[in-house]
């Protein structure tokens, strides 16, 4: 008997039979990158996740933990995918204090049933992420895609507090714990963030939360240059007012945005055609935004904006879910496209305008926002997916790398044609700090069984 036809039945025994999955359907809704798995597993608790991974790493089965699939292509395709671990089942809140300011949820619970509970407490979890109606807890953190609200709250570093997750011998782990100040032991759990479960299959995190906000507001500033938007995007930054997010964006970027709003029923009358675009976004009570309202308008008025005013109500809380939602609809907005996420030193200065204008000279389009913290997307767009325009594609892709490269950047190829991963690394070149990142590999999964070949440089 195969393997393939005795592998199901043997798994059964770890879990019962209506928690394995094996006929074609099932395994194709989890492929990646057109590999399917062998089997489908539902574990109900860690210690099931736990009985799993001992078997895979005793009989040499690659793995992939899953949750609701949205993020599944980030990285390259696996090497070896042999079992899809869904953990969508594992959606229970252990513990929340809100008085403490902490809760502690199990990897499978939905981002958007965790807001209902924190909500009635007054209380949210900044990891404003795409595919946010949809999205896991611990594929949110696996996937380590950028919040929306990471100007003023942080990344997931700066409020996840503990972790629990089984790493590549079978064994549950634990790191940090479920209080804001721990001092016992190494900060492990950070790194699971952005990891794409090539450490450990993640069973439960621990957060720090925060008091929702009483109001919200929205600015929208347009200026005919590049240079012009950048001198006012950083005065903002430099202004020290609470901003929650802070957006950047071209003409290009501008009409897909329109165009998305359009098609979900959202306002497009606020979003001017031409010119570059910086959206401000800004919460608290009222006399607080009543003075951040006051001063963005004198900043646009002192910078000559062609075009500035606060926007209120639906349009606002509509252009906020668009821009929390741009990595999922970017990737759908032509037919072939590549989009990236880049780093540069000097996100403000001529490092930027030099990429750009090497995008711009492309025979592609290409869409461009500067998202906070100086991380920035840029996406390549192309009409076909034909011989030719693949040829396109792949080329400005690689130009794309050299130039964030020379620049002293990093950049990663968030979304790309499959035909494009199987000739280009996402990752670009290898860093430095690679062989730290290999040992880091070897600690966690020794036997090398979590998604394979996902991750930099292979690992």
């Amino acid at each position: 008997m195969s393997i393939a036809v005795s592998l199901p039945t043997r798994l059964e025994k770890l879990v019962g039979s209506d928690r394995v999955r094996a006929s074609e359907s099932a395994l194709q809704a989890f492929a990646i990158a057109g590999r399917a798995p062998m089997a489908v597993l539902k574990p109900r608790s860690a210690r099931e996740v736990a009985e799993i991974v001992g078997f895979a790493a005793a009989e040499n089965l690659a793995v992939v933990a899953c949750g609701s699939r949205s993020k599944l292509e980030l990285g390259m395709p696996p090497r070896r995918y042999d079992l899809a671990i869904d953990m969508t089942d594992l959606r229970q809140i252990a513990h929340y204090d809100p008085g403490d300011l902490t809760v502690s949820v199990d990897a499978g619970m939905p981002l958007h049933e965790l807001a209902k509970v924190l909500g009635a407490k007054n209380q949210f979890l900044p990891l404003a992420v795409p595919c946010g109606g949809t999205s896991t807890v611990a594929g949110a953190i696996a996937s380590g895609i950028d919040s929306a609200l990471r100007q003023q709250y942080g990344t997931a570093r700066d409020f996840l507090i503990g972790a629990e997750f089984v790493d590549g011998a079978g064994k549950q782990c634990k790191s940090g714990g479920r209080v804001v100040k721990n001092v016992t032991g190494y900060d492990l759990h950070k790194l699971l963030i952005g990891s794409l479960g090539t450490l450990g299959v993640v069973t439960r995190l621990n957060f720090r939360t925060f008091p929702l906000p009483d109001l919200r507001g929205v600015h929208l500033s347009t200026f005919p240059t590049l240079e012009a938007a950048l001198q006012f995007h950083a005065s903002l930054l430099k202004c020290g007012l609470p901003f929650s997010n802070l957006e950047l964006f071209d003409s290009e970027f501008s009409a897909l945005l329109a165009a998305w709003l359009n098609r979900t029923g959202g306002t497009r009358k606020s979003l001017p055609a031409s010119g570059w675009h910086v959206l401000a976004c800004f919460e608290g009570h009222a006399a607080v935004m009543g003075r951040i309202q006051l001063e963005l308008q004198e900043r646009s008025e002192q910078m000559q904006a062609a075009r500035s005013g606060t926007i209120d109500g639906q349009p606002a809380q509509q252009l906020e879910a668009a821009f929390r939602e741009a990595f999922d609809w970017l990737r759908g907005a032509a037919t072939s496209v590549a989009l990236f996420r880049i780093v540069l030193p000097r996100p403000a200065g001529d490092d930027l305008a030099e990429l750009l204008n090497g995008s711009h000279q492309s025979p592609l389009r290409s869409a461009f926002v500067l998202r906070a913290c100086g991380v920035a997307y840029l996406a390549l767009l192309a009409d076909g997916e034909d011989a030719p325009a693949n040829a396109t594609l792949e080329r400005e892709v690689t130009r794309t790398f050299s130039r964030v490269e020379e620049k002293k950047g990093s950049a990663t190829l968030l979304h790309g044609p499959q035909k494009l991963k199987e000739r280009v690394s996402v990752w670009g070149a290898k860093r430095a700090d690679f062989p730290m990142m290999q040992h880091v590999k070897q600690a966690f999964d020794p036997h090398n069984i979590f998604a394979p070949g996902r991750f930099v440089g292979g690992i």
